[in-house]
């Protein structure tokens, strides 16, 4: 009987063995891809809590009051425990911090953890001006660690990502929310070194940002960032009216309700990409266009802007925060915004 030759044999296999694929990777640890994403639309939150508070304060209506107080309160908690969990990520790993900053949504987001540290201690102030104090001055100090840490990835990133971008603002600009807790307590010299830093800086974003838009139009997933050109508006608006500057806080405050009003009119170009976690950027500045109409235009017309605004945050910015702490919660949000991992 003749053995078969190598030839002989079938190419194929007349019953073919089917593996399964490999099993998925397992998903990292506790707090171990934490997104950064996940703090600009909780300072809207914030910036909301503190317009009604002010609204509160305006109408002298203890209802509005009382229910602006139970927002700060319920926002306090979400962003004490937001911020633990991501500041475990950089307890393990300090070299995480860079990771972080090297992709657009860290850029906006780790800035606006320390902006949110600040916050908290402008709605802590009425109840513990002490510890607001202290808050400021931590909030201050994380700002210029994520700041210097932004600058030194600027220079050595390739000239391409050196490009200026709307979130250089909260890296930048973003010490103007300490006044709002500096002059309550009587730090009038910090607070105007801060405004005249501020007010330098940001115009200078401003025209790098219109140069940027002359030479090339923004794709339309990074549309919803251009908002946050109006954020440093507001603050400057809030900040120069109880140092005394009633003129300047109201040109200050009539240049963000330009633009704030130009980008409602242009809303399907600025929305055209559907939602996204860089929706968190049209939360705040929306906030505190609303809280600076409250306090740098007088009267009635004032208020009722104001109150405006207040609604229409109220109706965007919890959905936005909803949103995305859902995507935080469930998973994707951190594959979707490329947070490090630990």
């Amino acid at each position: 009987m003749r053995v078969p030759e190598a030839e002989d044999l079938p190419m194929t296999d007349p019953k073919p063995r089917h593996f399964p694929p490999p099993p998925a990777a397992p998903p990292p640890g506790l707090w171990r891809q934490v997104p950064p994403a996940i703090f600009p639309p909780l300072m809207g939150l914030w910036g909301l809590g503190l317009g009604w508070r002010l609204m509160g304060e305006r109408l002298a209506n203890p209802l509005i009051a009382g229910a602006a107080e139970a927002l700060l309160g319920a926002v306090s908690l979400l962003f004490l425990f937001a911020l633990v969990a991501w500041g475990s990520k950089p307890l393990r790993r300090p070299a995480v911090l860079g990771e972080e900053l090297r992709v657009l949504p860290g850029q906006l987001g780790v800035p606006a953890a320390a902006l949110g540290v600040m916050l908290m201690a402008a709605a802590m102030l009425p109840y513990a001006p002490g510890l607001s104090l202290v808050m400021v001055w931590a909030g201050l100090g994380m700002l210029a660690v994520v700041a210097l840490g932004f600058l030194r990835h600027l220079i050595t990133a390739p000239p391409p990502a050196r490009s200026p971008s709307p979130a250089w603002h909260l890296a930048f600009v973003g010490y103007i929310i300490a006044p709002l807790t500096l002059l309550p307590l009587g730090w009038q010299g910090l607070s105007l070194a801060l405004f005249a830093g501020a007010a330098v800086v940001a115009p200078a974003l401003w025209l790098a940002g219109l140069g940027q838009f002359t030479q090339a139009v923004p794709p339309a997933p990074l549309r919803p960032l251009l908002a946050i050109h109006a954020a440093p508006a507001a603050l400057l608006a809030m900040v120069a009216a109880p140092l005394g500057w009633p003129a300047m806080a109201s040109a200050f405050l009539l240049a963000g309700l330009a633009f704030v009003g130009l980008l409602a009119i242009c809303g399907r170009w600025l929305l055209g990409a559907g939602f996204s976690p860089l929706w968190g950027a049209l939360t705040f500045p929306l906030a505190a266009m609303a809280t600076a109409t409250l306090t740098a235009m007088p009267g009635a017309a004032g208020l009722w802007l104001g109150a405006g605004l207040l609604l229409l945050a109220s109706a965007l910015n919890p959905f936005v925060a909803y949103q995305v702490l859902r995507g935080w919660a469930k998973g994707p949000l951190a594959q979707r915004t490329n947070a490090a991992i630990v």
